[in-house]
């Protein structure tokens, strides 16, 4: 399977339009911090490309990534970020009078249909409440604590030949034991870390920080793990300390696993 990011950032992305910080401002320049809302491509050999969460900068990521056609989704919860793109999408399918299959659990698509009434019509919901499989792999969610933003899920994937496991965990903070068990036997760990130092009261945040995310990365044993859902707080010219086997997402990077 590769992996591509499509977008690092937070629910805001960076610059966030309000603020002069030196990341802002260096995003406004030369652009390394740039960030889209938190989204990835994934491929597999023999399956349609499946696009994991779909916030709303989805039609600018569509043209950086030069696709057309999107016929697949697996959204992790119903946030904005996360969700905000759907009706580009569901547009793009009408203009192209095809209908395009929907995955997430059953409260997620709820939420979606509360907010989005008439996207049935080109997105056909599927619940994956008990898993579900793409290509080679099984895809597992399970619910996880959201902070003060309440809940999201996570998708844990599974190679049956291989072995290899892999999870993506964008928006979670504070995990119970029951939620951090799916993270353990990873090869590779996709963690939505905000902030380096968060300094919020933990009962206002919704998302782990690095410093708590390479806590997390050791606890659960996972062999890698990329950082992504960063806010205007990590500046992507500055040296964190990063153990080798930890990195940041960057929009565009690619990685191959299985």
């Amino acid at each position: 399977m590769n992996i591509t990011f499509l977008g690092n950032g937070d629910s805001m992305g960076t610059p966030r339009v309000y603020c002069d910080c030196d990341v802002c401002g260096e995003a406004r320049t030369t652009g390394d911090n740039v960030r889209f809302r938190s989204a990835v491509w994934l491929e597999c050999e023999g399956e349609s490309p499946l696009l994991l969460d779909c916030g709303p900068d989805f039609r600018a990521q569509m043209e950086r990534l030069g696709v057309r056609r999107v016929t697949q989704g697996l959204i992790t919860h119903a946030h904005f970020d996360h969700i905000g793109g759907l009706v580009d999408w569901s547009d793009m399918c009408r203009w192209r009078e095809e209908t395009a299959k929907l995955f997430a659990p059953a409260e997620v698509l709820d939420e979606i249909v509360r907010r989005f009434p008439w996207l049935g019509g080109r997105l056909d919901m599927i619940a994956n409440d008990g898993g579900m499989t793409y290509g080679s792999w099984r895809i597992t969610p399970w619910k996880v604590n959201h902070g003060k933003n309440g809940f999201a899920y996570a998708y844990r994937f599974d190679q049956r030949e291989t072995g290899y496991a892999w999870a993506y965990c964008s928006d979670s903070f504070d995990l119970s034991p029951a939620e951090k068990e799916p993270l353990r036997g990873l090869s590779l760990l996709v963690l939505g870390t905000s902030f380096y130092e968060e300094p919020f009261p933990a009962e206002t945040r919704s998302l782990y920080d690095v410093k708590e995310g390479l806590d997390l990365v050791r606890e659960v044993g996972a062999a890698q793990a990329i950082f992504t859902h960063l806010s205007h707080d990590i500046d992507v010219r500055r040296d964190y300390g990063l153990p080798a086997n930890v990195r940041l997402a960057l929009a565009g990077l690619a990685v191959r696993v299985g």
